[in-house]
């Protein structure tokens, strides 16, 4: 625990800023009890932080004038008390605020996303939804179980599939010709925990390694989803599917044959490159790496399918499942966190695994992309999917694009320049254009108007 000192306009900010999902703020009146609710449902969510000694939204006061502190750091003992009362113990940093022309001591409480469920003291649970921090109920537990990694889906056993589903099949027969040492598939499936032994029933990860066809005996859906969108427009609508293709069975196949339906999709698309209009193409790696990613470590209790959109200037990868454990999109590249470690180092020891980097497959991905002179892809997270969009779009601002090609190019068009820098809207492209001729880099082709219209560069 530190005092740190802040300014006048930071005091302000504190007082002034929205409760919402990550901040709340609270009075020194607070019941130490109730505190504890909303602390669990910051760890229990996505982090957060929370003040106290600031008056919050209900009270009277506004502005500056809900800076209302203690006049001694010790009239928060009570508050530090309750803290170990909390189960298990989440990451908590704790910094008294000060600034000169206020009144006390203000406590700012950092709470840290981790990989468990958090309890208060009377045994219940809350989370953090938009401003509120609201109890679950006994499925909603069972469901954050999983969505931080507390305990995996994959371990849960399938009492309509039998053993045979995966100990005859001709995938673990096929995977155990090159596992060392050999071994009988009943062993195998049985020393890594892939069946139930005490009535011999299958568990998730058994049947997505193994079984001929996962989708037919999971009590969830679990197969990839493939869909080709002729637009580069966000919101994508019907009339701009193309074609869908539903790929499934063991998870090794599930991968390969996605990556390669991605691959024949691209092949068949073409925009505008510097060389002029030629078939899409990404790092085959990036895409190798973002797809196993998602099959690897998505929440198998979520009933959906992996959806991968191919549109016109990007691929999205929207997979079942939240961020797990501690992992979030700012250290997603530094932090390892295996939702599902049974099927990630199974699939690790095949002959040609498609995890071979284990842990370094999105570091992978940024890295080709960067070799590639493409935008880093982005992460996000939508609800309860993860996001992995890849654009196809050149490092560079859109001028030095537009420069670059008009260098091998004798003129471009705007379509061709928002394929080239990833622009969506017509006018914004425009906008580039008049800047640069502003600049005295490029012209107007005299000849040519209206929809014809086109850019060369300046004599």
């Amino acid at each position: 625990m530190i005092i740190q000192p802040i300014s006048m306009e930071d005091a302000i900010k504190f007082c002034e800023r929205p409760e919402d999902h990550f901040f709340d703020r609270k009075s020194l009146q607070i019941a130490p009890a109730k505190l504890l609710r909303h602390i669990c449902a910051f760890a229990n969510a996505d982090s957060g932080e929370l003040v106290i000694g600031i008056a919050d939204d209900k009270e009277a006061a506004v502005g500056i004038d809900r800076w209302r502190g203690a006049s001694d750091i010790e009239e928060f003992n009570g508050f530090f008390q309750a803290l170990r009362d909390i189960q298990p113990s989440c990451t908590t940093t704790a910094t008294f605020l000060v600034c000169v022309g206020l009144p006390g001591y203000v406590l700012h409480l950092a709470i840290e996303k981790d990989s468990f469920v958090h309890e208060t003291p009377d045994g219940k649970v809350y989370q953090r939804v938009s401003a509120q921090s609201l109890p679950l109920s006994a499925q909603e537990i069972m469901d954050l179980t999983y969505a931080k990694g507390q305990r995996s889906f994959e371990d849960e056993k399938v009492s309509k599939a039998r053993i045979e589903d995966i100990v005859d099949s001709e995938e673990v027969r096929s995977f155990l010709q090159d596992y060392s040492p050999k071994t009988d598939p009943l062993d195998f499936v049985v020393n890594q925990y892939l069946v139930d032994v005490r009535d011999w029933e299958p568990t998730v990860a058994g049947l997505l390694l193994f079984a001929c066809n996962p989708s037919a005996v999971m009590p969830k859906q679990c197969a990839v989803k493939v869909a080709r969108y002729e637009t580069r427009e966000d919101d994508a609508e019907r009339d701009h599917l193309k074609e869908t293709f539903t790929i499934e069975g063991p998870a090794y196949d599930v991968i390969s044959q996605s990556v390669s339906k991605v691959k024949e999709i691209m092949s068949a698309t073409t925009i505008w490159t510097m060389e002029g209009m030629r078939p899409v193409e990404y790092p085959p790696e990036a895409i190798q790496e973002i797809v196993t990613n998602a099959v690897i470590h998505r929440d198998y209790s979520i009933s959906d399918h992996i959806h991968i959109y191919v549109f016109d200037n990007r691929i999205e990868v929207r997979s079942p499942g939240r961020l797990p454990g501690y992992i979030t999109v700012q250290n997603i590249l530094d932090a390892r966190f295996s939702r599902n470690p049974k099927l990630v180092r199974t699939l690790a020891r095949y002959k040609n695994p498609p995890n071979r980097d284990m842990g370094e497959g999105l570091n992978t991905a940024f890295q080709k992309m960067k070799e590639w002179k493409l935008k880093d892809p982005e992460i996000s997270v939508e609800g309860s999917y993860v996001v992995v969009t890849i654009p196809h779009t050149p490092l560079g601002n859109p001028e030095e694009i537009v420069l670059k090609y008009l260098q091998k190019n004798p003129s471009i068009r705007n379509k061709e320049a928002r394929d080239l820098t990833g622009i969506r809207s017509e006018n914004s492209m425009k906008n580039v254009f008049i800047r640069l001729q502003q600049q005295g880099e490029i012209e107007p082709v005299p000849e040519l108007k209206g929809s014809a219209s086109r850019w060369r560069l300046k004599a």
